[in-house]
């Protein structure tokens, strides 16, 4: 069985995933899409190798800042990592909260091919007419894709009209569906907001003493079109520029993670697959192998030798807790 941690940062994720790891005998698969990248470590709050309690950790550092990320190549990867894993019968315990790789993983999800004449005439247009003329097309073509996207959102809107037109269908026909491709279960990390804004605060005080101005002075050069949009590098490239003070940067980073622990939660709290547990538990490790053991039984006992793909192991034991910081 897969076994992924996910939610909101700052909510000890990394630690939780090596604790399981070590006491499942497994190996910990990187969900973070910042994480992929070598150099950024600082900024990613990656686990420096001598704190990972002798877990191997894959695909962390497999790409330079140079490069674009794509989900697709995620995909492609994790999933024979985590073959290869279950093969040899160690547990794939997945750890991040960048939803859509972990959906990608988990979950039923196509990605359709690229056209870059396609794509350079629909980007051609977005400068022209903007993102919000292109949500009005999309919104024709495929109400139903054009209904989850944010309007703001140009690169998902041009990606959506690139594949309406390549494949001729909704580009809602490729979203992930909520059913797993092998047996999994998803522990969700969360606490209330205070005590998140609180250790988000706290995250960030650790990045400035570990030096993320200088890991940001070093890279800033190198980031291309996917690791720029890391948070914490955009804001300390502008003070570097003396565009704004230090201070101001950090607050800018500060607040923008909490920005984005309330994107993951909105992500990950629409997943009712996902079994809940308070950040601040004192038995925290105890309660997520619990979570394992019910799904694990679960799996087991169902008719036929196993669930079928993506069903839900919440009815076993206690009720499963809804995200705090929702």
């Amino acid at each position: 069985m897969i076994v992924a941690v996910v939610g909101p940062t700052a909510t000890g994720k990394s630690d939780l995933g090596i604790a399981l790891a070590r006491a499942l005998g497994g190996d910990v698969v990187n969900a973070d899409a910042f994480q992929l990248y070598r150099g950024m470590d600082v900024g990613t709050a990656k686990v420096p190798a001598d704190e990972r309690g002798g877990v191997v950790h894959h695909l962390l550092d497999v790409l330079e800042p140079e490069e674009d990320a794509s989900v697709a190549d995620y995909q492609r990867s994790a999933r024979q990592v985590v073959a290869d894993l279950t093969a040899r019968s160690v547990v794939p315990v997945v750890v991040g909260g960048s939803g859509l790789y972990v959906r990608a993983l988990l979950d039923h999800m196509d990605f359709p091919g690229t056209d870059p004449e396609v794509r350079a005439r629909i980007e051609a247009r977005l400068d022209a007419e903007g993102a919000r003329a292109l949500h009005g097309e999309l919104a024709r073509l495929d109400p139903v894709a054009a209904d989850a996207l944010d309007p703001r959102n140009a690169r998902r809107l041009v990606r959506a009209l690139e594949v309406v037109e390549i494949t001729g269908a909704p580009y809602s026909a490729n979203l992930p569906r909520q059913e797993y491709v092998a047996p999994a279960v998803q522990i969700g990390l969360d606490c209330d907001r205070e005590a998140l804004d609180a250790r988000v605060a706290l995250r960030v005080d650790r990045m400035w003493e570990q030096g993320l101005v200088a890991e940001v002075r070093g890279l800033r050069d190198r980031l291309g079109r996917t690791a720029s949009r890391a948070v914490g590098y955009p804001e300390v490239i502008e003070h570097l520029a003396g565009a704004i003070t230090e201070t101001d940067a950090k607050e800018r980073v500060t607040a923008a993670t909490r920005r984005l622990a309330r994107k993951q939660m909105g992500w990950f709290g629409r997943d009712p697959r996902v079994h809940w547990l308070d950040a601040r538990s004192e038995d925290l490790v105890g309660a997520a192998l619990a979570v394992v053991d019910r799904a694990e039984r679960t799996e087991q006992e169902a008719p036929g030798g196993g669930p079928g793909l993506g069903t839900d192991t919440r009815d076993e034991g206690p009720p499963v807790r809804r995200p705090l910081g929702s």
